[in-house]
């Protein structure tokens, strides 16, 4: 087991604090898909509930960090270091009761990504990786996928899809875990247009440091992110291939 840095200690604990009451009220939200009411308003609430509970972790081990979260948005302190949350990414899943979302944080120095955690608390998947330092998925080592033929891949996307594409993809609805499962090899790329940086900002050291390649990505900006992501074998034709997109 590789040991965990301190930055990555405090981000998995509050994502894990946070993972309870998610679970909770996942079930919760399944019983009401049947009932008159919708759930909406319940989701909402489970969407603040967590990232609450993560702030309030990560201003405990680092008061001077800045912050900038999905339901919040940013807060300014005096250290140039940034916690970026997404309490949960892959709302809509959540809301229509389908197990696929994830708690989603990152650590920006200056302007760079240096460290991210994407949990799955459904599933109990947690991906990591922090610069220079690999990624890893529940503390076994992961790498991006090694195939090189376009036609025997499989990719994954989410939004609107504006082109007919000669190749196969899927769309699960986390832009957190299509970057995770790249990472670990499950999916050989994903693109996706029009993102937020805190879908992204974890899963971008992840995949970098699972040997993935991504398209150069201005981390000062926070909307309007157009990625394209995969392993290096494929990544040529993959961009050549989305050259439109």
């Amino acid at each position: 087991m590789q040991s965990i840095s301190p930055h990555l200690n405090i981000m998995i604990k509050a994502s894990e604090k946070a993972s309870k009451v998610l679970i909770r009220d996942f079930g919760e939200v399944e019983k009401l898909q049947v009932a008159n009411k919708g759930p909406s308003d319940f989701v909402t609430n489970a969407d603040l509930k967590a990232e609450k509970i993560i702030i309030e972790e990560l201003k405990r081990a680092k008061p001077n960090y800045s912050i900038l979260s999905e339901e919040k948005g940013r807060e300014n302190n005096k250290d140039n270091k940034t916690w970026i949350i997404d309490p949960i990414d892959g709302t809509i899943n959540f809301l229509h009761g389908i197990p696929h979302f994830a708690i989603s944080i990152a650590l920006k120095d200056n302007n760079e990504i240096i460290a991210g955690i994407i949990f799955d608390p459904i599933k109990d998947e947690m991906f990591y990786a922090e610069k220079n330092n690999g990624a890893f998925f529940n503390n076994q080592r992961i790498r991006v996928s090694k195939k090189n033929n376009i036609s025997e891949c499989l990719f994954v996307t989410g939004g609107k899809i504006d082109n007919n594409y000669d190749f196969l993809f899927r769309k699960t609805g986390s832009a957190a875990l299509d970057l995770a499962y790249v990472a670990a090899g499950r999916y050989d790329g994903y693109f996706q247009k029009k993102l937020n940086l805190w879908d992204i900002a974890a899963g971008i050291v992840i995949l970098k440091e699972a040997g993935g390649l991504i398209n150069e990505i201005d981390v000062s900006n926070t909307k309007d992110i157009n990625i394209i992501a995969s392993n290096s074998e494929i990544n040529a034709i993959f961009r050549e291939k989305l050259i439109n997109f």
